[in-house]
């Protein structure tokens, strides 16, 4: 709808207005309205959608034509209603007070060349719900016009990852799982020979940051497919992942003599009954522990570099200068008390920070008499007293009395620990909804918490209180051996 030379642009009542006119405009990629007396420019967009990986930043440019300064305009961008701003440059400077809440501090317009009517708007950590159509619009005292461009996403998730599931069928059954994609995966096996294999079951989820999750299975059978590769791909980059899984053939299940045998004993001694269920339990605990090792094994492949966050540490606890190694010392430090430091809990996080994917870590207890390890949230309370439970999004285990392990669940779950660990490894698969611990030293399994994860989580330490020196030594983050 043209306008009067010498009015100005839509007035704020009549914006809904404005917003129904550009409803009937938006299938035009560049779009402006020519009044009769004013100066006539076009606003123009890439023709082509523009392709963004997840978590990184959108640059979304637009442009007046015939060139010209927009120092004095608006610049308005939004998606789907123009009062619905994503952002807003207005009286010669940005109004993030206007923002609809899902762009509030993600936005940045770059105005180098407004001067010259260009300007490029920077949205940061692009997500799957930002894909879509965007509205660029300008107006002068006298003239508006809108370009529209499209942006698309693509995330390219984890590495698959296989892991054991148990004994099926004769055979195997072995799980693929990834998460982190955008959009909805393809996910497949081969054999060695590049073969496709038909899976066993194929899941995909939708997780509550948009990205997607895929999972399938299969059962490997002994001499036929020992080894086995699961591929995972973008269809939109035309990217894929994939990762190999073999099995050696002692571990495939088989006839045992001692079934042959029982049916024996059972038919001409039933003395014998006792020892020989024996036998089958201890053949059973052993499938167990292989299990739990291989396991364990794939773990170690997700090995990431941890060190120590200082700004999180109590003030007692001392942190070695590369920040792998953590003690509890007998007198309170002079730190300032930021709002992310734990106190007076001894406790201090990791410096990383995990949103998605598998990490792995392995931490050196010694023979200290008390610690805790493991995974807590970002958002967890660390003034005051705290409850230290999983409901409380602190997922730990710990020592107490040099003799009583715990996994911090509410309430406390009991672990049953044959060998004393002086190392601990903690395994985080984010997509997977689970964090596992294990004993280094002997191979074996201590526990899995499983939940659901949608922010922000980082590895937790607490050496403990030093009591008399008794629990002086310190946690310290060991490197993952290469061989594994």
């Amino acid at each position: 709808m043209p306008k009067d030379g010498n009015s100005p642009g839509p007035s704020q009542p009549n914006r809904k207005l404005l917003s129904l006119h550009f409803l009937c405009i938006v299938f035009s990629p560049v779009v402006h309205i020519v009044p009769s007396d004013s100066v006539n420019f076009k606003v123009v967009s890439p023709a082509q959608p523009l392709m963004v990986s997840v978590g990184e930043d959108a640059v979304l440019p637009c442009h007046l034509s015939p060139r010209m300064n927009a120092e004095d305009m608006e610049v308005r961008w939004f998606r789907y209603s123009f009062p619905e701003v994503i952002h807003l440059y207005q009286d010669g400077k940005d109004q993030p007070e206007q923002q609809i809440l899902e762009y509030q501090g993600r936005t940045e317009l770059l105005r180098d060349n407004i001067t010259e009517g260009s300007v490029v708007l920077r949205i940061h950590s692009i997500r799957p719900a930002d894909e879509g159509q965007y509205s660029c619009f300008f107006q002068s005292s006298t003239f508006y016009g809108a370009a529209l461009l499209e942006l698309k996403v693509a995330g390219l998730g984890s590495g698959p990852h296989i892991s054991i599931a148990d004994y099926e069928a004769g055979g195997i059954r072995v799980v693929c799982t990834s998460g982190g994609w955008y959009p909805e995966p393809e996910m497949l096996w081969r054999d060695s020979s590049g073969q496709l294999v038909p899976s066993l079951s194929q899941t995909k989820s939708q997780q509550e940051n948009g990205l997607f999750e895929a999972q399938i299975s299969f059962v490997i059978k002994e001499r036929t497919h020992s080894g086995l590769n699961c591929y995972i791909r973008n269809p939109r980059l035309n990217q894929e992942k994939e990762s190999t899984i073999y099995i050696a053939d002692p571990f495939f299940p088989r006839t045992s003599l001692w079934m042959v045998a029982l049916a024996v004993v059972l038919s001409v001694l039933g003395f014998l009954i006792s020892p020989a269920i024996y036998y089958c339990w201890m053949q059973h605990r052993e499938k167990g522990k292989l299990l739990a090792e291989l396991q364990w094994r794939r773990a170690q492949v997700y090995a990431v570099n941890v060190t120590l966050d200082p700004a999180t540490a109590q003030s007692n606890l001392i942190l070695s200068e590369d920040r792998k190694s953590v003690r509890h010392g007998d007198e309170r430090q002079d730190l300032p008390d930021n709002p992310g430091r734990f106190e007076p809990y001894v406790i201090v996080l990791g410096a990383e920070e995990f949103m998605g994917g598998r990490h792995y870590w392995e931490v050196e207890v010694g023979k200290k008499p008390e610690w805790t390890l493991g995974v807590c949230r970002e958002s967890v309370s660390r003034k005051g007293s705290i409850n230290v439970t999983s409901e409380n999004g602190y997922f730990v285990v710990c020592l107490r009395d040099g003799e009583k392990y715990w996994a911090r669940t509410s309430p406390l779950t009991p672990l049953p620990v044959r060998v004393r660990p002086s190392r601990v490894g903690i395994f985080l698969d984010y997509e997977g909804g689970e964090i596992s611990f294990y004993n280094v030293t002997d191979r074996s399994h201590l526990f899995t918490f499983t939940d659901t994860f949608s922010e922000m989580l980082r590895p937790y330490f607490s050496p403990c209180l030093n009591e008399g020196g008794k629990n002086a030594d310190p946690l310290i983050i060991c490197p993952v051996p290469e061989k594994a």
